[in-house]
């Protein structure tokens, strides 16, 4: 079964249309049930799920707010506050990408929103262009653990775990990895003083404050989404449905809504949206297929005779989703895996809310990961420039990540602290 995927898969078909084809070739070869009667079932209860219908609605969310002035009025808005600090405006790629990830879900759309932005502006200010490449492409991946994030929804339904939860659990580790990517940047800017532009801009505290009138639209419409869910007067999908109302009545304030923009957001969230949930509903016949097989049982027994402590299975299992990064995107790796690796987990003695944020974080490594690194593609098209030498600017961004999940294993309070105190 292995083979036969990795030969689809390498062959070009669709992801979904391939964990379909497997999981019915493997049904019908391994075991007694019908393999049609159990596809027909799992793909129309896998793409009628309620839970699920937070998906589309983020990313409808997401496509709006790409359509809008947004990146524009936070360059504005940002611009004026980094003046003194080490660094200067290479730290709006971070605080730019953990803004508009509070509001996307999406780290391609995160990286190309801000890029859009920076890119062009960092240049011509004089910004050095490998120190700039490399911070957009490792920032861009807070798009996946900043809530409300696509594939913490995907983990959700396929784990059985709150996605309310999840979101709020993504809060503290998101925040800490922006900040370790701001370190970054600070002790690269103090290390290569000269390469850093003078600047002869210099803002009183009121035209500061006077310029963050452009964060302000923003900052309620993440505040509407995020505290409907954390006070708990809404679900997961309602927040969603909120996001979505609030995002067209920002673009419509900003004059950016006609009628071209509502269609466009609407395709572009459509297309997406059809592909993911292809994708999870071949996963779930997968993994039904899997269980009549008694592969996950097995493997799950034979993870036990190895005798793995907690940590070290953590460690195997990273290093695993890093090597399967590289050739897999982040929703597919974790579709594809899922059913396998949760029993292994859960005998392991590990929380699966934890578990869910140790996923998106080495997800976020597969994004900054060659030759399948969503985030590479993007700035490729953006710069011009091969994927190896992006990969390579973006290498200390993938170590912090690394520093960052070994902080959540040793300090498992960043991940539950949130979660515990949440109205449910």
């Amino acid at each position: 079964m292995i083979v036969a995927l990795f030969i689809l898969l390498g062959s070009g078909v669709w992801i979904g249309l391939a964990l379909t084809g497997v999981a019915w070739f493997g049904m019908e070869l391994f075991s007694s049930r019908p393999a049609g009667d159990a596809m027909a079932v799992t793909v129309w209860g896998s793409a009628s799920s309620w839970t699920l219908t937070a998906l589309p609605l983020f990313v409808w969310m997401g496509e709006i707010l790409f359509r809008t002035r947004l990146s524009e009025d936070m360059f504005k808005g940002l611009a004026p506050w980094l003046e003194r600090i080490p660094g200067r405006l290479l730290h709006t790629n971070i605080i730019g990408c953990t803004i508009f990830a509070a509001v996307s879900g999406s780290s391609a759309a995160t990286c190309a929103t801000i890029g859009k932005m920076t890119l062009p502006e960092l240049a011509r200010r004089g910004y050095p262009e490998d120190i700039t490449v490399g911070t957009l492409a490792g920032a861009g991946t807070l798009g996946l653990l900043i809530p409300p994030s696509i594939i913490m929804i995907v983990y959700g339904v396929t784990a059985n775990v709150s996605i309310a939860k999840l979101f709020i659990a993504g809060v503290i580790p998101g925040i800490l990895l922006a900040a370790l990517f701001s370190g970054y940047i600070v002790a690269w800017a103090m290390l290569n003083p000269d390469r850093i532009p003078a600047t002869s801009e210099k803002t009183t505290l009121a035209q500061k404050l006077h310029a963050s009138r452009h964060l302000i639209p923003i900052v309620l419409l993440i505040a509407a989404v995020l505290g409907s869910i954390y006070v708990g007067v809404a679900t997961a999908t309602e927040a969603a449905a909120l996001g979505v109302v609030g995002s067209l009545i920002l673009s419509a304030t900003q004059g950016s809504l006609d009628l071209r923009t509502f269609r466009d957001s609407l395709l572009g969230a459509t297309r997406l949206y059809c592909m993911i949930a292809l994708i999870l509903a071949g996963a779930a016949f997968l993994t039904l297929a899997m269980g009549y097989i008694g592969l996950p049982r097995d493997l799950a027994e034979w993870i036990a005779t190895l005798e793995l402590s907690p940590f070290a299975l953590i460690v195997a299992l990273a290093l695993f989703y890093i090597v399967l990064g590289c050739f897999l995107d982040g929703i597919s790796m974790v579709v594809l895996t899922m059913g396998v690796i949760l029993p292994t987990v859960q005998k392991a003695g590990i929380d699966l809310l934890w578990f869910g944020i140790f996923i998106v974080l080495v997800v976020e490594m597969a994004q900054i990961t060659p030759p399948v690194g969503f985030n590479l593609f993007v700035l490729q098209g953006m710069t011009r420039r091969q994927i190896t030498w992006i990969a390579r600017q973006a290498l200390p961004m993938f170590v912090l990540m690394c520093v960052a999940v070994v902080a959540i294993w040793f300090l498992p309070g960043l991940v539950t602290l949130l979660p515990q105190h949440m109205k449910m």
